[in-house]
């Protein structure tokens, strides 16, 4: 075996050193370490467990349930404002899919017979960063963990209504949240029997 000359000698030392070399380099700038704000700093938590959320879309054809996120919900009360919201962020992501305020007016409605899952309605609800109405649906992992919750927003509500009336809130304000809501359930309804029976009327002229 021919032995190396000192030039693929020198070569071969090179290489070693290059492949075994760690370059470590110090930042330019050294910048301060940072807290990232929440904006659940000044809440007290008062509920959080595991759920799915979904939300109606009356604007497809045909409306229909859409998934919004898996995460955990949370109830959180504001230490000094005494106000009440429903929080979910987005597993990962944490991109938030619910945030609107507990009313008293509120009231979870079983989902298609479900034991384990919820409907409601919010008039303004900001986790599209602008309010806007929705009719809301949230599913547990067993019907135990749903009646916690919904035992939770009960308590949730009725200590908002006392807040209000300690506080000498004009009733007939909530009396107009509860029409709105109302209101509202009442064209999701409107909208997705319009939607059907134009389907069944058009199904029906094509066949004749």
């Amino acid at each position: 075996m021919a032995e190396e000359t000192p030039e693929e000698q020198e070569t071969s030392t090179e290489n070693a050193e290059e492949s075994n070399h760690d370059p470590h380099y110090e930042p330019i700038v050294s910048l301060p370490e940072q807290d990232v704000k929440t904006l659940e700093e000044d809440e007290e938590e008062l509920f959080k467990m595991r759920a799915k959320l979904y939300r109606f879309a009356s604007e497809n054809d045909p409306p229909e349930w859409k998934e919004r996120g898996t995460g955990d919900v949370k109830l959180l009360k504001h230490k000094e404002k005494g106000t009440i919201r429903l929080l979910m962020r987005r597993d990962r992501t944490l991109k938030i899919c619910a945030n609107h305020n507990i009313f008293p007016v509120m009231e979870l409605k079983p989902n298609a017979g479900s034991d384990r899952a919820w409907v409601w309605n919010t008039l303004a609800d900001f986790a599209d960063e602008h309010p806007k109405p929705e009719l809301l649906a949230i599913r547990f992992l067993n019907a135990e963990n749903a009646q916690k919750f919904k035992v939770k927003f009960d308590e949730c509500k009725e200590e908002v209504r006392k807040s209000q009336d300690g506080s000498g809130e004009n009733t007939d304000s909530a009396n107009k949240v509860a029409e709105k809501l109302e209101e509202l359930s009442v064209k999701d309804k409107t909208k997705t029997e319009e939607k059907r029976e134009g389907k069944e009327k058009a199904a029906a002229e094509a066949k004749k």
